[in-house]
């Protein structure tokens, strides 16, 4: 395992502040994040790791505080809690012990923005090709997608609706500022 002596605080890629209406632009708190590549007849055999549950359809989301997205036949990204991201590594590490897998993290590459109101999904689409209605994308759905010009993992947290937008740190401002242009359509709109 990689020995950190001097561990740098890294600077966040986005204000903290919410956009003020309906819907809300509001970036994420940090999180660490991990990128899980393995067989998957490794994560049918385990479960769950650490808390996380492997055995999720492709392009589908658990919820929690140690969430798991499958985006493929054998790549998961994992989020947690930021302060526990030598824990999580920790954890799957021993968990798979000499088993075949690859564990990278990727705290500090990925951010996070939160898509919330009654024109999330008319907002994500401005930018987004994908059909968001809920029967089309339901909560707990996640794939990896374009806005704009940006690739992103986009997931369906809940029926608010509650979207979670996870970018590259060097793309956030471009998508947070396309959010937020494209949210002023809807400002004040009526449901």
């Amino acid at each position: 395992m990689l020995e950190t002596v001097n561990r740098v605080t890294r600077a966040t890629a986005l204000a903290a502040t919410a956009s003020a209406g309906t819907p809300e632009i509001a970036p994420l708190p940090d999180a660490a994040r991990f990128a899980l590549r393995l067989r998957p007849a490794l994560a049918s055999e385990m479960g769950a790791v650490a808390g996380f549950p492997l055995d999720l359809a492709i392009n589908s989301a658990s919820s929690g505080p140690r969430r798991s997205i499958r985006l493929g036949p054998d790549e998961w990204l994992l989020i947690g809690d930021a302060a526990e991201a030598e824990a999580i590594a920790a954890e799957i590490a021993q968990a798979f012990g000499e088993r075949f897998h690859a564990l990278v993290e990727i705290s500090h590459r990925n951010v996070g923005i939160a898509v919330r109101g009654a024109h999330a999904a008319d907002v994500l689409n401005a930018g987004c090709p994908l059909d968001l209605a809920a029967a089309a994308f339901p909560t707990g759905f996640a794939t990896r997608t374009l806005l704009g010009k940006a690739e992103i993992v986009l997931i369906r947290e809940d029926d608010a609706p509650t979207y979670r937008v996870e970018c590259w740190r060097s793309f956030a401002p471009y998508v947070h500022g396309f959010l937020l242009e494209a949210a002023r359509d809807f400002d004040g709109a009526q449901t």
